[in-house]
């Protein structure tokens, strides 16, 4: 509790001084389960519970406002989930979803392009839909889109 009123004083005296500061912080706040949901540990703040994951930046915003008397979004806090080697495989997970969020997003150019390519070259759109495997309406939304 020490560390959290040293916070409480800086922040006291920064809205005391007639120089206007501001100061970017990432709050890292640990979620760990328990039997009644987890706990939400800020660093150099303090702990609080909740009983849903979605509600631990909230509340997290709401110890760090509370503790430290000052405004926090809540894009400063970092959820870190404790929940031992499961946490691995969900970076991977994540990693491997935002990776094909991008290689679609590139087919879907692609594939736009290779569609006025096919119908400039003088393919049909039924026949254009067979080569591409997609339905005549598909390759109609592809040539407007």
């Amino acid at each position: 509790m020490a560390k959290a009123m040293k916070y409480r004083d800086v922040a006291r005296a920064l809205r005391a001084s007639s120089i206007e500061r501001v100061v970017a912080m990432t709050y890292i706040a640990k979620a760990k389960r328990w039997e009644h949901g987890w706990e939400i540990h800020v660093e150099g703040v303090g702990v609080t519970q909740v009983r849903l994951l979605e509600q631990a930046i909230p509340q997290a915003r709401d110890l760090i406002e509370t503790m430290l008397d000052l405004r926090v979004d809540e894009s400063e806090i970092e959820l870190d989930f404790q929940i031992g080697a499961l946490v691995n495989e969900i970076h991977e997970v994540k990693q491997l979803t935002a990776d094909a969020a991008k290689l679609q997003t590139q087919a879907a150019v692609r594939v736009r392009t290779l569609v006025d390519e096919l119908r400039a070259s003088g393919f049909s759109v039924s026949d254009t839909a067979t080569i591409l495997g997609v339905t005549r309406g598909r390759v109609s939304q592809l040539r407007s889109g």
